[in-house]
């Protein structure tokens, strides 16, 4: 039996694509098709892939052509492959005439035709609109929110606001952005979607009038400070068919999201206790973070992150959760959260005046996962165990600032007109407000 293997990310499957395969077919007798995923593609750079890994393989799979199908995870794995499945073929595109020679030590590698006046890009400059996006806000965030988006492609930032007009016009200026508007109505009225980077207290309702009016929204975190002022924002997106993500750049994060999906799998056996750690020294105590008028503090301004692992591994029905916070001046410098699960144990530490270890730590019953701070970052963790010759160390690329990751995301979810992502789901985003909602109103809260 002669065996054919190939690879490629077949966004937007199409004839091109379907003649390709047919031409790698009548090579041998068995196919075997490589589809990149969706990690693998941001770490080439390629962040405007439309269709997710999973209706790839689906679209691979309708064309009956495919043997088997398997997924491109890493550089190298190609070698890997032909050697595992022993591929006497090495068939691609001949747009990649020469970059595949060095796999001819293993098997013959063949350059095939390409269909002419087609492509994946061609198909997605069609299928995509430009997104007219405004910015709300133009404080630190929005700053690396700019440089980020030229990361993701089919979006324009085509204006920003500021409550004080004279920081939105240099914003704009300092940024190439064309347009300075005087309220955030008039901007609504101009663009196809917002991103919110203003103070917390008013993300509700610059979410609830950017939805009300059509726009699909990505806030900074915290999205709500009230559980059911997040229900309320994901019902009105949802029966508006609009979008709305909450900023969380972990969630987006690769590193992060394989690891999630490792322990999921079983890597680490049962899920027996999570601990989150994350902390800054802030010196100047005039800063909006310490104010407690504008929702200053740990929690407002951190808890987001460390609740993040605890709600993907274990859910958001948690039996209770005992708050403990060192408070100054009406906000709370230090807070530690203990949650009590079913069958597991969490605690979170997060900390504006005090210093604690940022990482995180999460314990299962055949072994434990280690992420050195700053974990929020990921780039790299450790599986360890009993056996420390078991112990695996995993490295990753974090690109720029992170926030290209949520943006192509988003981005994705307008295209695809999905309401909401698996990365940070609405439930998970509405249970984060229930614990901010707890701390406002002091329940099973202690005062240290």
């Amino acid at each position: 039996m002669k065996k054919v293997i190939t690879y490629g990310t077949y966004d937007l499957l199409h004839q091109g694509h379907i003649n390709l395969l047919q031409r790698a077919k009548a090579l041998g007798d068995y196919l075997i098709v490589g589809v990149t995923n969706d990690n693998f593609d941001r770490e080439r750079g390629k962040l405007n892939v439309v269709n997710n890994v999973l209706e790839r393989v689906d679209a691979v799979k309708a064309t009956g052509l495919a043997d088997k199908i398997i997924i491109e995870d890493y550089f190298g794995q190609k070698i890997d492959d032909i050697q595992r499945y022993g591929a006497d073929i090495f068939a691609i595109g001949s747009d990649w005439e020469g970059k595949f020679d060095y796999l001819n030590e293993y098997c013959q590698v063949v350059y095939l035709p390409r269909t002419e006046g087609i492509s994946s890009t061609q198909l997605r400059e069609k299928k995509q609109k430009r997104i007219r996006i405004g910015i709300a806000g133009c404080g630190l965030i929005a700053r690396r929110f700019v440089p980020e988006s030229r990361f993701v492609n089919g979006i324009e930032i085509a204006g920003v606001y500021d409550i004080d007009s004279t920081t939105g016009s240099t914003f704009a200026a300092s940024h190439s952005i064309a347009k300075s508007y005087p309220s955030l109505d008039a901007m609504l009225h101009d663009t196809d979607a917002i991103y919110i980077s203003t103070p917390h207290l008013s993300h509700y309702e610059y979410s609830r009038r950017a939805l009300e009016a059509g726009k699909h929204v990505l806030c900074e975190i915290p999205l709500a400070l009230e559980k059911a002022q997040a229900e309320e924002l994901y019902a009105l997106a949802n029966s508006k068919g609009l979008t709305l993500m909450e900023a969380h750049k972990t969630a987006h994060c690769p590193a992060f999201n394989h690891l999630m999906a490792m322990i999921k799998s079983g890597a680490i056996g049962e899920v027996v206790d999570i601990e989150a750690s994350l902390s800054r020294l802030l010196p100047d105590r005039s800063r909006r973070e310490f104010d407690p008028t504008q929702a200053g503090g740990s929690m407002y301004e951190s808890a987001v992150y460390p609740l993040l692992p605890i709600f993907k591994l274990l859910g958001t029905c948690y039996n209770t959760l005992h708050i403990y916070s060192r408070m100054e001046n009406g906000v709370d410098i230090y807070t530690k959260g203990v949650m009590h699960y079913p069958k597991a144990i969490c605690s979170f530490k997060i900390g504006l005046g005090v210093k604690t270890e940022g990482n995180l730590v999460i314990s299962g019953t055949k072994g434990y996962a280690y992420v050195q701070a700053p974990w929020w970052k990921t780039d790299y963790f450790e599986l360890r165990y009993e056996d420390l010759n078991q112990n695996k160390k995993y490295f990753y690329k974090w690109d720029g600032e992170g926030l290209r990751y949520e943006i192509h995301e988003w981005i994705s979810c307008i295209i695809n007109k999905r309401s909401s992502n698996a990365r940070l789901s609405q439930d998970e985003s509405i249970a984060m407000a229930g614990v901010m909602q707890q701390f406002t109103e002091r329940r099973n809260f202690t005062e240290i």
